[in-house]
């Protein structure tokens, strides 16, 4: 099985102790490892155990050329803290998860969500306070354009051409200036060069979540944003907010749903399963044109590998409705 922890390591690792060599994954010829929500509630400073758990599988096991953040990753986005509390939260995300991955060397690429900078006219201040944290900081990443860094830039991982945009609130992506970089990244030869594009936002395009079907938390016209990545060979659109985990597709886009690492875990539109703290490593095979998902979720007895097979084949929300990425995309009109 990939990526497989056995029980003995699992234990190892929660206990502080080595984990064996064998426990290590199947590599990809780049291994990409996704998470994102890592906050708490409002103002806290302190990270759910998984948080740091995930941290040290990615360190200690898992070892990627890359990690992705999807966005909130403190727990601002409330006016009333002072800005002495905004100032912790961001010490408190360097010391538990930045730190140690510098430490480590592993790149780390992230958006800015609604919770740590969003780009709502009531929130300048929080967002001024992350433009702040971030200039000073380095994320080990090769950039190709960090002209308008942390709000929106693009870098290469090896063959994987990485585009984030700033999709902290429902009405930012589709502004004109913020399109028309878009376009021209995607467009110049570091992105077309690349053998697979990526695009990371925080609000996805689809929704997929209870309590997170209505407007304002995803993108305006979904269709129209998709159909330009399309055009530009942009092979999966990841996003989180929704703190729902769901690999789909819808047209010739997949879309990675990244699940809740953090407080607040949500159950998926039309499912039963109850919600589960997840998070993702991309495995890119370029021989094969293919990219494997290995998702594990964290559960009272330790890590568990989330199959396909447990997850809706479609879920259906307000502005649309996705397949899962291992069905053909017709099979949204059979359900």
């Amino acid at each position: 099985m990939r990526h497989a922890l056995k029980p003995l390591a699992f234990a190892l690792l929660l206990a502080g102790g080595a984990v064996p060599p064998s426990c290590s994954p199947e590599r990809g010829d780049v291994c990409i490892v996704v998470i994102s929500d890592l906050n708490g509630s409002y103002g806290s400073t302190r990270y759910e155990p998984q948080v740091h758990q995930a941290v040290r599988m990615i360190r200690e096991v898992w070892r990627p050329e890359l990690v992705l953040a999807a966005g909130d990753l403190i727990a601002g986005q409330k006016p009333s803290l002072p800005d002495d509390s905004v100032r912790a939260m961001w010490a408190a995300f360097d010391s538990a998860v930045a730190r140690p991955l510098r430490d480590a060397r592993i790149p780390f690429g992230f958006t800015l969500g609604n919770h740590d900078g969003s780009a709502h006219p009531a929130h300048r201040r929080d967002r001024a306070f992350a433009v702040a944290h971030w200039k000073s900081r380095r994320t080990g990443v090769s950039f190709v354009d960090s002209a308008h860094f942390p709000l929106y830039y693009s870098f290469r991982q090896g063959d994987v051409f990485v585009l984030v945009w700033d999709a902290s609130f429902a009405g930012t992506v589709g502004e004109l200036p913020m399109m028309r970089w878009v376009r021209e990244q995607l467009s110049a030869e570091p992105a077309r060069s690349a053998r697979h594009r990526l695009v990371l936002g925080h609000l996805p395009l689809y929704a997929v979540a209870e309590g997170r079907n209505r407007p304002g938390e995803v993108l305006q016209e979904p269709d129209s944003l998709r159909r330009i990545l399309e055009r530009h060979g942009v092979h999966t659109y990841v996003s989180g907010h929704h703190h729902a985990y769901y690999p789909g597709r819808r047209g010739a886009l997949e879309l990675l749903h990244t699940g809740a690492l953090g407080q607040g875990a949500r159950p998926l539109l039309g499912s039963s399963a109850p919600p589960r703290q997840t998070v993702t490593i991309l495995d890119f095979h370029f021989r094969a044109d293919s990219v494997a998902y290995t998702t594990y979720a964290f559960d009272r007895s330790g890590l568990s590998l989330v199959q396909l097979r447990e997850l809706p084949p479609v879920v259906r929300g307000i502005n649309g409705a996705i397949v899962r990425r291992d069905l053909p995309d017709t099979a949204r009109g059979q359900q």
